[in-house]
């Protein structure tokens, strides 16, 4: 296995040292160095894999970005915390990408006050451990329950995010720290990934990041924001990925603003564009040249009120390397007319079990959950 071989939050906390291979460019003067690792998905701890396979080189398979849906630590799913490798059964599915992420929604402290919202969640900074375990390499806390405990739980938050071992993006002091991406070099190619929330409730309305004030990247106006920052990721970056939480609740197809917002991040330059929230999983495929999935589904998560609510899955999206390289040599104001660096994308269905983990299913269920992934796209406006 090929982890990412450098990895940076640009303007924010966190930078992860070579996992199988030297060190890349030097960390941003606010990072913070982290002990490196070397592992084979299928031998935790154990020794990376040889670099070549059946004759194919390194630098010439596909990089590998695997994107997995909503994660907290509340209820049924605390006790993934009480030992130190509670998310093992997700590294065969996710520990063989080149760069792994989900989306963390939660807070994570031990004080604050609840908001005046219905459901409130908060975990320990021992999760990002635990994920990191897991063979995720870094987490969005774009979304409506980042800021569940207030000030002094967003202020519990960022300190997190400063000692965390994986990058954490999408909420910070300011606004540009929030819309910074994180950065992983895997193999030579730079992929940038931003994250942002659309979700019209409390969280965003409160706690917005703003030039001058802490909280979560969204903004309900307008997607100024940011779609800027994603155009000024393609000045710099190879390869660039937004990661959203969007979308309405318990729906099965996108609705407007994700299709909006999808539509002008294709503009803007993404070459992937994933999301959750709305507890389904939604339809994935091509809009232009960007492969977009709406949504991710459930991940790790506290209730499952029915089947439908346990339907879960990893999207693993393959990216060509020379295209990658060659469309960050090219002038960026031309990216969103380039071909498509994605070359495929595979959907590794998953079930959500009693004790709210993810894990693979029996074969035949495995086969309807893979057609229902491919049949939601039928109201999601893309092509395969």
């Amino acid at each position: 296995m090929m982890r990412a071989t450098g990895v940076a939050v640009v303007g924010a906390t966190v930078l992860l040292a070579a996992a199988c291979s030297s060190a890349s460019s030097a960390p941003p003067a606010s990072s913070v160095s982290v002990p490196s690792s070397s592992r084979s998905p299928s031998s935790p701890g154990g020794a990376a894999v040889s670099p070549t396979t059946s004759g194919t080189t390194a630098d010439s398979r596909p990089i590998t970005l695997a994107f997995g849906g909503d994660v907290n630590f509340e209820g049924r799913v605390a006790h993934l915390l009480d030992g130190t490798d509670g998310l093992a059964d997700l590294r065969p599915v996710l520990g063989g990408a080149d760069v792994a992420m989900v989306n963390l929604e939660t807070a994570i402290t031990d004080r604050g006050t609840p908001q005046p919202k219905i459901y409130h969640f908060r975990t320990s900074p021992k999760a990002l451990v635990i994920l990191q375990k897991a063979g995720i390499d870094g987490v969005s806390m774009a979304n409506n329950h980042a800021v569940d405990f207030g000030a002094d739980g967003l202020t519990d938050t960022l300190a997190a995010q400063q000692a965390s071992p994986i990058p954490v993006i999408g909420i910070g002091r300011d606004a540009a720290q929030a819309f910074a991406p994180a950065v992983f070099t895997v193999r030579g190619v730079s992929i940038a990934v931003i994250a942002s929330t659309q979700v019209n409730d409390y969280t965003v309305n409160t706690f917005p990041a703003t030039d001058t004030r802490a909280g979560v990247a969204g903004n309900l106006v307008s997607n100024d924001r940011l779609v800027a920052a994603v155009r000024a990721a393609t000045q710099k970056y190879d390869v660039v990925a937004v990661f959203l939480h969007w979308g309405t609740d318990y729906t099965t197809c996108p609705d407007g603003p994700q299709q909006r917002t999808a539509a002008a991040l294709q503009d803007a330059g993404a070459d992937v564009v994933v999301g959750g929230h709305a507890h389904r999983v939604q339809g994935a495929g091509r809009h232009g040249r960007t492969y977009v999935d709406y949504g991710l589904g459930n991940f790790v998560w506290l209730n499952t009120r029915s089947e439908i609510d346990t339907r879960s899955g990893v999207l693993t999206v393959s990216i060509d390397r020379a295209a990658a390289l060659a469309q960050g040599a090219a002038d960026p104001a031309t990216r969103h007319t380039r071909p498509s660096v994605v070359t495929g994308a595979t959907w590794t269905p998953l079930v959500v079990g009693d004790d709210g983990v993810p894990r693979a299913p029996a074969a035949a269920t495995g086969a309807t959950l893979l057609q229902a992934f491919t049949d939601a796209r039928s109201c999601a406006g893309l092509t395969p």
